[in-house]
């Protein structure tokens, strides 16, 4: 807990600090540590509860639908009709088994954050340095940081040795953070309080000493966690969808069957015991059955796909989701950038040097403006390899840093200037002076050449103080302050980070350093300019998403310069950036005008990113999440899909995040819309193709009602229909590839429904037809044979599904058109399966036994697939129809895709 949750600790002198927690000089006494925890409690983080297995497998059977199925067969089977009964029921097992296998893992986004709790520390107790368990921390403790430590608590800092911490995955600085204890303005942000010491983050360097002001769920740690707990995930575009479908078709069932016994009662005077094979039929006709397990299947074959595009799937719906994004908010550092810095420019006194390549891998080309230019570079990349203490290491290909990452930028400039570690071992290091806030440099005594020199790197600011001289090409001269700030506010106008280099020869031996030694004498080299530079992909992949109508926004704890350069390099509208001090001034209603026009956002907290996310969502955008720190856990989860970094991320934001990129590269998401869009398409494909089949048959057993005549088919065949061959020949849509115009459409209003003006009116025609086609076939052998009639209707209901798969593969194009013909295969496979089981259903006693089906000659089969070809022709002339209407355009806009 907090002794203050909204007390601004980095504004506090230490003596005010230590009165207010009543922390004495050689840290707590045992009576205050249990006081203190009496009324804070333990240093932990919440748990969260998982539901069980039984739990899970019960919300399976919570759908409309299904609660239709299951009283379907209950009266069945209270009147006696057990194979309906047994059938139906099994239906509805095989559901409810298939969703819950599909399920995801349950959420763990909080587990992980607790897993990041440090277990020990070393905190100051009764005037003694003790060793403790990080959950025995209480407010006022003095904790002890070392390099390698994980800070246990939030830490306000009393004492700093060059301290640095990695806390990237809190505030998404791509550098650890530089630290010092002195006292800060009220007003300072979250990411520059440097003063603070945030639970969960890294000691890179240095040491400090710090005094405890939030344990558990009142530090920042916490508080995402907290947010992670409470969020909760929107239902998906398709879920809401198919829930609003499943409501549709259950109100169309009971007034279908109201409609179906009212009349059978009132007009044909059947008894109450005939009436239930009547309502069982119209219940298991209307019903698409095999719909969940379609959708599954095909979200799961996107899964697989994904897979091998390398993004994983975490949550089966997310997959669609995809397909409906309207914006992408996307975290920097690693996600757009490669998290490897890079020096870009180096300015001497001669011009400036542009230096090639990305990240750490030592290759590139260094270009100057002058012939001087470059021999003062490469003066100043002898300082940049020998006054460094980074590294690279090469493994399968991949060049990696140890070490501090702007260090790597330096080192890599030096490697790309011809020097490696042999000319390190040639002038070996004798002295130094580590990088210390206090001094903000840092210096090095070495052997070059045969002659002691000082060398020096450190802020601009602080070298241009030092400096005496600058290297010109003819030597050094007096340093010209005016071009060398000039340059700095260049420099950081281009949103580059600054370091300077210096150097200076020493005329006599000397075997120690001491910062006396730089304060006359030092000459300035240059300038390097360093930024964590974009992926080429992700300017490619920002690009293609804005022609697919997506919107990208940039969300970042990063500074407003750096967060606008990277944001106008990768094709964002840098022109405008939000800082989370200016979102915590702006109302949600100016705030829902200006995401218009905003889309770069800096210094952003973990609830700034959520509010982002949220009033987005307020607006009717689907929005997706990228990110792959802590920080970005709540907004992952909160978003319609999170989109998390599977190599650099935190398992925070993979467990939170619907969708984890193994090769961390942003291009791969919009692979991913594509492969969203296709599975939605391929759904609607299967509704397309399934839902028809469902019409016929309640339009079947409605017409045979009002004739008064035998049902046509009976509820069993029904599910045999719905739940094999409608099933079979549906599973071939499931691998249908992507339609050419896929991601040149806008992406779908997330309010439109499955079932589009387009789609109804092509499921109403070719229930119409289909009707009157199982009809005629039944009615020709009804007299005779109930059997061969029932039989008949059947079989060419089941022609009729066989050659509509064909017109089902494209929405609009036609059938037998040279792209739609490729990648036909799936559909031919099935087609024959099909075929083959609908002849056992015909020809083999036992199925013969079950279904009350007889066999058919060569001849019925041939009438029966001419009557389903020319329903084929029947639907192929409508999208032709619909072709021309959409080429003509209504009202000067096209006609969506989907109607």
């Amino acid at each position: 807990m907090s002794a203050s949750p909204r007390q601004a600790w980095h504004q506090l002198p230490d003596t005010a600090l230590l009165h207010k927690l009543g922390s004495p000089d050689g840290g707590l006494t045992d009576a205050q540590v249990r006081d203190q925890r009496l009324r804070f409690g333990e240093n932990r983080l919440l748990e969260q509860r998982r539901r069980g297995p039984w739990r899970r497998l019960a919300s399976q059977f919570h759908d409309v639908l299904l609660y239709v199925l299951l009283v379907a067969a209950v009266l069945a089977l209270i009147m006696g009709h057990t194979s309906d009964a047994v059938v139906i029921a099994m239906v509805v097992v095989i559901n409810a088994v298939v969703g819950f296998v599909q399920e995801g893992k349950a959420e763990a986004a909080l587990r992980a954050i607790q897993q990041m709790l440090v277990a020990s520390c070393r905190v100051w107790r009764d005037g003694q340095l003790q060793t403790l368990d990080a959950a025995e921390l209480v407010p006022g403790d003095r904790v002890v940081l070392a390099a390698g430590d994980r800070v246990p608590a939030d830490l306000r800092l009393l004492s700093v040795n060059e301290l640095h911490c990695d806390e990237a995955m809190l505030t998404g600085e791509s550098v650890p953070v530089g630290k010092q204890a002195a006292v800060l303005p009220e007003e300072t942000s979250l990411a520059e309080r440097s003063n603070m010491a945030w639970m969960g983050s890294l000691v890179t360097t240095g040491a400090a000493d710090g005094l405890v002001v939030a344990t558990g769920t009142d530090t920042e740690l916490g508080r995402i966690g907290e947010m992670v707990a409470t969020v909760r995930a929107p239902e998906t575009p398709l879920t809401r969808a198919l829930a609003r479908l499943g409501r549709q078709l259950a109100i169309l069932i009971l007034l279908l069957s109201a409609v179906g016994l009212a009349w059978a009662v009132l007009a044909m005077g059947m008894a109450p015991s005939q009436l239930l094979p009547v309502a069982v039929g119209i219940v298991v006709a209307a019903i698409p059955e095999g719909l969940p397990a379609i959708v599954t299947i095909t979200l799961a074959i996107g899964v697989q796909r994904m897979a091998k595009n390398h993004a994983v799937i975490r949550k089966l719906p997310v997959v669609e989701v995809l397909g409906s994004v309207t914006v992408i908010c996307s975290d920097k550092t690693g996600t757009l950038t490669r998290n490897e810095m890079t020096t870009r420019t180096f300015v001497t006194a001669a011009g400036r040097v542009q230096i090639s390549g990305e990240g750490y891998a030592p290759e590139g080309k260094v270009e100057s403006d002058t012939p001087a230019a470059s021999l003062l570079f490469d003066q100043a990349a002898k300082v940049a390899m020998l006054c460094n203490d980074a590294w690279l290491k090469e493994s399968e290909g991949q060049w990696h840093l140890h070490g501090d990452p702007t260090e790597g930028a330096l080192y890599v400039m030096a490697n790309k200037a011809g020097l490696d570690e042999h000319f390190r071992d040639a002038c070996p290091r004798q002295a130094e002076l580590p990088f210390a806030t206090e001094r903000l440099y840092m210096a090095t005594l070495n052997q070059v050449d045969g002659q002691q020199q000082i060398m020096v790197k450190g802020a601009p600011e602080r070298l241009l103080g030092l400096c005496e001289y600058q290297q010109n090409e003819d030597g050094r001269g007096p340093l010209a302050q005016a071009f060398w700030q000039q340059a700095l506010n260049s420099l950081a106008g281009e949103g580059l980070r600054v370091l300077a280099l210096a150097a200076k020869p020493l005329t006599a031996s000397q075997a120690s350093l001491t910062e006396q030694d730089l304060e006359s004498g030092l000459v300035l080299l240059g300038l390097a300019g360093t930024l964590d530079p974009p992926r080429e992909e992700a300017v490619t992949a920002v690009a293609e998403c804005r022609r697919a109508g997506i919107r990208v926004k940039m969300i970042t704890g990063d500074n407003p310069e750096t967060a606008r350069v990277i944001a106008t390099q990768v094709g964002l509208a840098g022109g405008k950036v939000m800082t989370g001090k200016m979102l915590a001034e702006t109302s949600d209603a100016e705030l829902d005008v200006l995401l218009d026009d905003v889309d770069v956002f800096a210094r952003t907290s973990p609830a700034d990113k959520l509010r982002l996310v949220e009033r987005l969502q307020a607006g009717g955008q689907v929005v997706a999440m990228t990110g792959d720190g802590v920080n970005d856990a709540p907004a992952l989860q909160r978003a319609d899909i999170g989109i998390a970094m599977g190599g650099k991320g935190t398992d925070a934001a993979r467990d939170a995040a619907g969708m984890v990129l193994t090769d961390d590269n942003f291009a791969t998401i919009a692979a991913a819309v594509r492969e969203g869009r296709t599975v939605y398409d391929n759904i609607v494909k299967a509704l397309l193709f399934i839902l028809p089949t469902s019409l016929i048959e309640a339009l079947v057993l409605m017409v045979a009602v009002v004739l008064g005549v035998p049902l046509p088919i009976t509820p069993v065949q029904i599910l045999w229909v719905n739940m094999i061959t409608a099933i079979s020949l549906a599973l071939a849509l499931a691998f249908e590839q992507g339609e050419a115009d896929l991601m040149a459409r806008p992406p779908r209003s997330p309010r439109q429904g499955l079932i589009t003006p387009l789609l109804l009116f092509r499921l109403l025609w070719l229930g119409m037809l289909g009707t009157a086609a199982v009809f005629w076939q039944y009615h020709r052998f009804d007299a005779e044979d109930l059997e061969r009639a029932r039989s008949m209707a059947v079989l060419t209901l089941v022609w009729i599904e066989i050659v509509y798969l064909f017109a089902c593969r494209r929405v609009l194009a036609p059938a037998w058109s040279r792209p739609s013909l490729e990648g036909i295969m799936p559909a031919l496979l099935a087609s024959a399966v099909v075929v083959v089981l609908q002849w056992l259903f015909l020809e083999v006693p036992p199925l013969q036994t079950l279904f009350g089906s007889v066999s058919l000659s060569l001849h019925l089969w041939l009438e029966a697939l001419l009557t389903a070809l020319v329903i084929l022709l029947a639907v192929e002339g409508e999208k032709a129809m619909v072709r021309w209407l959409r080429g003509r355009a209504v009202d000067g806009q096209p006609l969506a895709h989907h109607g």
